[in-house]
C-alpha cells in the first residue's frame, strides 16, 4: 500500500536454522548478538528455542529481559562499556561481560561488584580489507597484568572470548585462538580463578558448509584443551548465521533517470558498450541510511532482482541504484545490469536479515519498513510439536502451503 518498502521475514527459517546448529555444533551453546536483528518475532522465536542472548547495550538488555529470558542467558559483550548501564546489567542480574583493558576493568569493579569477566583476546585474522577496523582484544603478554589488576580489585575471571571474522578465510585462526585461549586459562590457574566459560566468538556466514569447516577444525582442540571432564562450557555468538538468509527487502522504484556512461563506470574499468545504448540511474525509497547501512562500511552481499515478469530476450542496460537521500554516500548498487525499469516498479534483494534491523536511524525521518512474518506450516507443526510454538506470534504471521517452495518474487506477491 503506498508503495513502501517492506520486509518478509521467514521465522520458519530461523527454527531450521536452529536444528542445524544443534546438529553441526552442540553442545555449543548459541548466544544470539541483538544488535544483528532486533525485531520481536526474531528475538521471540530464538528464545523460545533456548538461544541464550549477547547484548551490547542497555535497550538491548532490556528487550531480552521483556521475553522473560534469565540473567544466566544474557552476557553483556560491548567493549566499551558506559558506567550507568553496567550499574543497568548489575541491576538486572546479568552479570556475565567481556573485558580487553585494565580501564574497563576498573570501571567494572566500581559499578558491578559480583560482575563475572570473559576477557576478550585478539585474533590474528586481519584480511588486507579490514585493516583499518576497529579491533578489539589484548595480547597473551597484557592477560597477566589485568588478571594481577582484577585480584587486587576483586574481580572474578570466569573465563576468554575471541572473535574470528566471518570474512577470515582462514581456519588457521581458530588453532592459534584456542591455543591462546589455553594459555589464559592456564595462566588464570596461577591466580587462582576458577575459569568455567569459553566463547568462540561470531563470524558464522550462514552456511552449512563453512559450518561443518569450522567445526572439523575446532572439535579436535575442544576435545583435547577444553574436554567434558574440563567442566568448561564453550558458547558462540552465531548472529547472521540465524537471521541474513531468512529477511527478504522489497524497495520501490522512486525516480529515474538517464545519465552518461563513462559516469556510472567505476575508476579503471574501460568502456566496451555502444554509445547509443541508455544508461539509467534508479532513485528507490530505501538506502544507505535506512535498510543498508550496512553498505557504508562493507560490501553489499545481496543483488537486486526485479520483480516484474520480463522475457528472456528482453535487454539489459548498465544500471546504478541510489537511496532515497539524494546524498552522495547513498549508492547502494554502483553499476549492474537491469532491464529499463519504471516508476513503480518493485526490485527485491535477499538475505537482508542482518545489520539492518537493529536500532532505527533518524536520518531524514527515516522510518523502518513494515515486516510481516511469515513460516510455512510444516515449520509450525514442528514447532509445536516441539512445544515452542507461540501464540502472539500467529497474528502476524501469513502461511504458505509446506509443498509449495516460494520465489522471492512470489513471496513478495503474496505479501502484497
Amino acid at each position: 500500500t503506498g508503495k513502501k518498502a517492506f520486509y518478509v521475514g521467514d521465522l520458519g527459517k530461523l527454527v531450521r536454522n536452529n536444528m542445524q546448529w544443534q546438529s553441526v555444533m552442540a553442545p555449543i551453546k548459541p548466544f544470539y548478538p541483538v544488535k544483528c536483528n532486533s525485531t520481536p518475532g526474531v528475538l521471540e522465536i530464538l528464545g523460545t528455542l533456548g538461544v541464550g542472548f549477547a547484548c551490547s547495550s542497555k535497550a538491548e538488555m532490556a528487550l531480552v529481559q521483556d521475553l522473560g529470558i534469565s540473567p544466566e542467558n544474557i552476557i553483556y559483550t560491548n567493549p566499551c562499556k558506559q558506567a550507568s548501564q553496567i550499574k543497568y546489567a548489575a541491576k538486572a542480574g546479568i552479570n556475565i561481560m567481556t573485558c580487553d583493558n585494565d580501564i574497563e576493568l576498573k570501571k567494572i569493579s566500581r559499578n558491578h561488584p559480583n560482575a563475572k569477566l570473559l576477557l576478550h583476546i585478539a585474533t590474528e585474522d586481519i584480511t588486507a580489507g579490514e585493516e583499518m577496523n576497529m579491533k578489539f582484544g589484548t595480547t597473551l603478554k597484557n592477560c597477566r597484568h589485568l588478571m594481577e589488576c582484577a585480584k587486587e580489585l576483586g574481580v572474578q575471571i570466569v573465563g576468554v572470548k575471541f572473535h574470528v571474522s566471518g570474512s577470515c578465510q582462514d581456519l588457521q585462526t581458530y588453532i592459534h585462538a584456542l591455543s591462546d585461549a589455553r594459555c589464559v586459562f592456564d595462566m588464570a590457574e596461577e591466580f587462582g580463578f576458577k575459569m568455567n566459560m569459553l566463547d568462540i566468538g561470531g563470524g558464522f556466514t550462514g552456511s552449512e558448509l563453512q559450518l561443518e569447516e569450522v567445526n572439523h577444525v575446532i572439535r579436535p582442540l575442544l576435545d583435547v584443551y577444553f574436554p567434558k571432564e574440563s567442566g568448561v562450557n564453550v558458547i558462540a555468538e552465531p548472529g547472521c548465521y540465524y537471521v541474513s538468509s531468512a529477511f527478504t527487502l522489497a524497495v520501490n522504484v522512486i525516480a529515474k533517470k538517464t545519465v552518461e556512461y563513462d559516469k556510472l563506470l567505476p575508476s579503471g574499468v574501460e568502456q566496451t558498450r555502444n554509445d547509443d545504448e541508455p544508461v539509467f540511474t534508479y532513485y528507490i525509497n530505501d538506502g544507505v541510511y535506512g535498510s543498508f547501512a550496512s553498505k557504508l562500511s562493507e560490501k553489499l552481499n545481496t543483488i537486486p532482482e526485479v520483480h516484474k515478469k520480463y522475457k528472456e530476450d528482453e535487454p539489459l542496460f548498465a544500471s546504478s541504484l541510489w537511496g532515497p537521500s539524494c546524498d552522495e554516500l547513498d549508492q547502494i548498487v554502483e553499476n549492474c545490469l537491469l532491464p529499463e525499469l519504471s516508476v513503480g516498479d518493485w526490485l527485491i534483494f535477499d538475505n537482508m536479515g542482518s545489520g539492518t534491523l537493529g536500532e532505527q536511524s533518524t536520518f531524514n525521518d527515516y522510518q523502518r519498513p513494515l515486516i510481516y512474518y511469515m513460516m510455512s506450516f510444516s515449520d509450525w507443526d514442528e514447532m509445536q510439536d516441539a512445544g515452542i510454538a507461540s501464540d502472539t506470534l500467529m497474528k502476524n504471521f501469513f502461511f504458505v502451503p509446506s509443498c509449495i517452495q516460494l520465489s522471492p518474487e512470489e513471496r513478495f506477491s503474496t505479501a502484497a
